[in-house]
């Protein structure tokens, strides 16, 4: 696998991972106040990362910080800032910026903010179900909504 496969296999995981932490969550949870940022700056800034990090590929180095949307719009804004991050990548336009500090930077960055929208579920009073992220139907290039169901959920 090369390093631009690898980069896009990352997307698919942020996508995967990120996808189950903003599905199926109660309304008030956008605004719910327990750790510092609310959820829905979170998520606004999640997208933010990829918006960056596709502009940084285009040899751009463009950052824009959105005034974050409703939840449904943030979510659907989440999954189309990695659908033209990856469809940049899955071109043959060459990339701009070095794969290894794409990966360590905004990429590493968003998982991290995925991992603190699942922290923030859980003190919110909605967890989602935990699951071995090994076993995961992840796939290069789906980064869109229709994310499959886990292969290996933890028993509640």
């Amino acid at each position: 696998m090369d390093d631009r496969t690898l980069l896009r296999h990352a997307l698919a995981t942020l996508a995967y991972r990120g996808g189950k932490a903003i599905r199926d969550v109660p309304g008030s949870f956008a605004t719910f106040d327990g750790a510092g940022k609310a959820p829905i700056q979170i998520l606004s800034h999640i997208s933010d990362l990829s918006d960056w990090a596709l502009s940084m590929a285009r040899g751009e180095q463009k950052w824009i910080s959105a005034t974050p949307l409703d939840w449904n719009a943030e979510a659907a804004r989440f999954h189309k800032s990695l659908e033209a991050f990856d469809t940049f990548l899955a071109s043959t336009s060459p990339i701009q910026a070095e794969i290894t500090k794409l990966l360590q930077g905004p990429v590493a960055d968003a998982l991290t903010h995925v991992g603190q929208l699942a922290m923030l579920r859980r003190m919110a009073g909605c967890p989602a179900r935990g699951e071995n992220y090994f076993a995961a139907d992840v796939t290069i290039g789906r980064v869109g909504a229709d994310q499959p169901p886990p292969r290996a959920p933890f028993k509640a």
